[in-house]
């Protein structure tokens, strides 16, 4: 029994003396290495590891520049990586792990805002779709629930699988508080033609609660008889008593357009326009030379458009060489004219229009002369006072749209001078067309009962 005891405390002076030597050996002995920053150390997903630093001692002596750092983190995956700091070689040498945990900590965002949720009385809450995104995880658990047997209080909630989550609680209030909303049928202004009938298409109400309302109140006159800019106002009121108004202009004028083109026909563009007026249902005058092919002529006179005169040459210096070249000019594409249709057209425009002034190179006075002689002779000739620009200042069919809408005018006949030749006029034609009818404007066609539009005559 006293053997036992004794190797019992041999044996713990043995212990004891181990690890006094460990000590020693641990601190005296060898290197020391103390990390900065906290260990472990958590880095947020998708964000770059950053070395929080370290120092070394051995002996008092500052070895830090000795130490060896190896590891690498991947800011991208979650998980846990390891940092291995060594200092010294053999059994005289240190090494200190740092955790580096890689973490997701951002939470998940939801859709839902954090606004008053009002029901419609006697009507069952309806919960909002919830569409939730992560930055880490691609589908996210999403919930709701109410925090009261009323259902006057509901949370949504969203948690990704890092276990992050995004909550929004808001009050559910079964009040109706949206006013009806109107839709105003044909649009907020209305153009019609002095002395037209009209007859107001109304609106549309519709309420969040009670659905479609017909009780609906309308202020205002109209008298299309007399030019004038009119308001309507349409009132709704819904069972909960919120209201809504909305106007309507009804605007009576005289605006009229004739929409007239120089220089044709020509094959790929007359045509194209001629199809575009039979789908608008919109008659124009064309004033043609003895260029082109025949049977768009034809087809002009066929449809119901007036087929016009222009010239036979378009040469000003025969043209306007004297009278009688232009009249000789002028009776040549009369006789195409009347050989293609059987029609003597006697409406006529002046090449370069009657206030041209290069007809001042080849005669002095001619076009004085002329406008009265076509006058004396049975024609009539026409002008424009809206130029589409076709011919020079653009060749876009945008310019062509816009120097044209932005010409007219209600208050007067619009002469609108384009050349069936260009292919930007055939592009901007149906938008023109379009722009005119909603504004209340009516397309004719140049008749012998058509006032004349002329300019000042400048030679």
């Amino acid at each position: 029994m006293k053997n036992k005891k004794l190797f019992l405390i041999i044996g713990l002076i043995i212990v004891l003396v181990l690890g006094i030597m460990f000590s020693v050996y641990e601190f005296i002995l060898l290197p020391s290495i103390s990390l900065k920053g906290k260990n472990p150390t958590i880095v947020k997903y998708e964000s770059k590891y950053v070395e929080k630093g370290y120092s070394a001692k051995y002996l008092g002596k500052d070895i830090s520049k000795d130490v060896i750092v190896s590891g690498k983190v991947n800011g991208k995956k979650l998980g846990e990586y390891k940092i291995k700091y060594k200092v010294g070689k053999g059994i005289f040498s240190k090494t200190v792990i740092r955790k580096v945990l890689v973490k997701d900590l951002e939470k998940p965002k939801m859709n839902i805002t954090k606004d008053d949720v009002y029901v419609c009385p006697g009507s069952d809450f309806v919960p909002e779709k919830i569409i939730a995104t992560d930055n880490y995880d691609k589908k996210v658990k999403t919930t709701y629930y109410f925090n009261n047997n009323e259902k006057t209080e509901v949370t949504y909630q969203a948690t990704d699988s890092s276990g992050n989550t995004t909550v929004i609680t808001k009050k559910v209030l079964y009040e109706d508080k949206e006013a009806p909303k109107i839709e105003v049928i044909g649009g907020e202004e209305m153009y019609i033609q002095l002395g037209a009938i009209y007859d107001d298409p109304g609106v549309k109400v519709t309420d969040n609660c009670d659905g479609e309302i017909k009780d609906v109140k309308r202020e205002g006159s109209w008298d299309a008889n007399k030019l004038g800019d009119y308001t309507l106002t349409y009132t709704a009121v819904d069972k909960a008593g919120n209201k809504a108004t909305a106007t309507r202009r009804v605007i009576v004028s005289n605006g009229v357009i004739y929409l007239t083109f120089d220089d044709g026909p020509n094959s790929g563009t007359t045509n194209v326009i001629l199809d575009i007026l039979k789908e608008e249902g919109v008659k124009a005058t064309f004033f043609v030379t003895n260029n082109g092919p025949d049977e768009l002529i034809k087809r002009e006179y066929d449809e119901g458009h007036t087929v016009a005169l222009h010239t036979a040459t378009h040469d000003y210096s025969i043209i306007y060489s004297s009278d009688e070249a232009y009249f000789n000019d002028l009776y040549s594409v009369q006789n195409r004219v009347k050989r293609i249709t059987g029609y003597e057209s006697k409406i006529i425009r002046f090449p370069g229009g009657a206030s041209n002034t290069i007809s001042r190179r080849y005669n002095s006075g001619i076009m004085s002369r002329l406008t009265k002689e076509v006058v004396n002779r049975g024609f009539k000739y026409y002008d424009w006072n809206v130029s589409s620009g076709d011919a020079g200042s653009t060749t876009q069919a945008s310019g062509v749209y816009s120097n044209v809408v932005n010409s007219l005018r209600h208050d007067r006949v619009n002469m609108v001078l384009m050349h069936d030749i260009k292919s930007y006029t055939r592009d901007a034609i149906r938008d023109i067309i379009r722009y005119g009818k909603n504004n209340g404007y009516r397309f004719e066609k140049i008749t012998m009962d058509t006032e004349m539009i002329t300019q000042r005559v400048n030679n």
